[in-house]
């Protein structure tokens, strides 16, 4: 019996130095080369360029004060400025803490106490979130915050005017560096704690898996306070002399595609709602430059795998898996694998790292081809939870395996296939049911546009499946008895639907992660199952 477990080798080295370093170094072997391509703005930066601007702002926030180990709040959209702040920062070892861009009053006070932020660094505002309003109404209860500076102030403009050069303070790479919330489905979220080491080398090595070099430019409209963003992708970039190009502040299709075209892009990233939204107008666009990129952030359905390869050129495209806690990546597709392979798991462990699947109840490793958490090991395990040590102890179990909460077959090739999540997991009757399967096959219908489906609570059976849709652009709606005739003799009867719910969107957060929590809970309304739910938890 082969137990599902790997180890990822490889003949390049982990790095070992901090992201400034890294980032000198870069500066020095691509100096004249572009580094950074705001198209907001129509501005931008050299290698050269960058670490002058880069230079400015981290001198200009030791003349304020901050030292290292002092916790720097970022709390904006994408923009230069941002990419700028998260180099300065790691310059003098100040941890850099990621404020979601959607948060409200209520979340953004929790995160400067729980983390004890300093100087919080902000837009002043974006689409209806006044950041600059809010900022005045928390300030009264967080008696950490020293320091507020808006972009696009007298206050930004007077931080880049160096007082005088300080000495370079001695970092490790060892050093926290970033604080990244997660978005729990209950209570607060945790502020994951990454270190130079943790992020440093999972950019480095996402990148040398999809074949970077100082040719390449990237295209992320993925958000930066995540890790999809700053690590696999500003840090990809820098640690290899390519290029980062930022389409807009937020997502939108036509300007992703625009810069793409444009800025001959020949890496473009993405969740799959945004391939989806892209795919819709891909074919009026030139995305000829294109080789590779990535996909990741949630489960990405076969058929839209499919047609990104065929119709949007990226032949090398990589499906990667991971978490914040760690940092984030540790399976990745290769761009030799075959269609197959690229289009129905999330590839093999990454180098340096080690994944296993448990089961969940016994925590023993079960044999190759059998359902169980995965579970992970290596540079890239955080060091823990900000000022949680119950938490952390929670998640990384005594020999450093984080548990990631997420269900997985491996093959007796290493490649890993995420199943659903632990807690998403329906029981109908006794059956255990993995939606993920079902929206998999709900993809094959020729209306619909996209499929998640989730347990809602039932007398009879405990739990019953409900499938929210979006359809294609013209299609009927879909009803119920539809679906049902749809997936007769395909799949088993306890598998089908009963209710469909057509929507215009799904509920996700920021990074485009479906909020299944809030489905169940509009889906519960919309039934009108409160008295089933209540004897269900009775």
């Amino acid at each position: 019996m082969t137990v599902s477990y790997s180890s990822g080798t490889s003949r390049v080295p982990l790095l070992g130095d901090t992201i400034g370093e890294n980032f000198d170094r870069a500066v020095a072997r691509f100096g004249d080369r572009e580094a950074l391509v705001d198209r907001t703005t129509g501005r931008r930066w050299t290698y050269r360029e960058l670490a002058a601007d880069v230079t400015a702002i981290a001198q200009g926030l030791m003349n304020e004060g901050v030292k290292t180990g002092d916790r720097v709040g970022i709390w904006s959209p994408n923009r230069a400025e941002w990419f700028i702040v998260q180099y300065a920062t790691a310059k003098i070892g100040a941890i850099m803490v990621n404020v979601n861009p959607a948060y409200r009053v209520h979340e953004l006070e929790y995160v400067i106490n729980q983390s004890g932020i300093h100087t919080l660094i902000a837009a002043r505002e974006f689409k209806t979130s006044n950041y600059a309003e809010m900022i005045e109404q928390v300030k009264p209860n967080c008696p950490a915050l020293r320091n507020t500076i808006l972009f696009d102030s007298p206050e930004w403009t007077e931080l880049q005017q160096v007082a005088k050069q300080l000495p370079w303070p001695e970092l490790g790479a060892d050093d926290p560096i970033n604080i990244q919330y997660t978005s729990g489905t209950t209570g607060f979220p945790k502020g994951a704690t990454l270190s130079h080491h943790n992020i440093l080398n999972n950019g480095y090595f996402v990148g040398e898996l999809c074949g970077y070099t100082e040719n390449d430019r990237i295209c992320v409209p993925v958000p930066f306070y995540h890790c999809f963003g700053m690590v696999m992708g500003n840090l990809a970039s820098t640690s290899h002399g390519a290029c980062v190009v930022i389409p807009a502040q937020a997502f939108d299709p036509a300007k992703t595609l625009e810069a793409v075209a444009e800025e001959k892009c020949t890496s473009l990233y993405g969740v799959p709602t945004m391939f989806i939204a892209m795919l819709d107008t891909a074919d009026d666009y030139d995305l000829s430059s294109l080789r590779t990129g990535i996909m990741a952030g949630s489960p990405c359905p076969v058929e839209v795998m499919k047609q990104v390869i065929e119709r949007m050129g990226m032949r090398e495209v990589s499906i990667c898996y991971g978490m914040t806690e760690t940092s984030p990546v540790s399976t990745q597709t290769r761009a030799d694998d075959s269609i197959d392979r690229r289009v129905s798991t999330v590839g093999r462990v990454g180098p340096h790292l080690e994944v296993k699947i448990v089961d969940p109840e016994t925590g023993r490793t079960v044999p190759r081809g059998q359902p169980g958490e995965l579970c992970t090991r290596g540079y890239s395990v955080m060091l823990g939870y900000w000022n949680e040590p119950e938490k952390t102890a929670e998640a990384i179990d005594q020999a450093r395996w984080m548990h990631t909460g997420d269900l997985a077959v491996m093959d007796d090739d290493d490649y890993v296939n995420i199943t659903g999540r632990i807690k998403d997991m329906v029981i109908r009757g006794g059956e255990n049911i993995y939606p993920r399967e079902i929206e998999e096959f709900l993809y094959t219908h020729p209306d619909v546009l996209d499929a998640q489906v989730i347990g809602v609570p039932d007398v009879k059976y405990g739990e019953e499946l409900m499938a929210w849709v979006r359809m294609r652009p013209g299609a009927e709606a879909l009803t119920a008895e539809a679906l049902k005739e749809f997936c007769a003799g395909k799949l088993a009867h306890y598998k089908i639907p009963r209710y469909v719910h057509v929507v215009e969107e799904f509920p996700m957060t920021v990074t485009g992660k479906i909020r299944k929590v809030e489905m169940r809970a509009e889906a519960v309304k919309l039934l009108r199952l409160e008295d089933a739910a209540r004897t269900r938890h009775a």
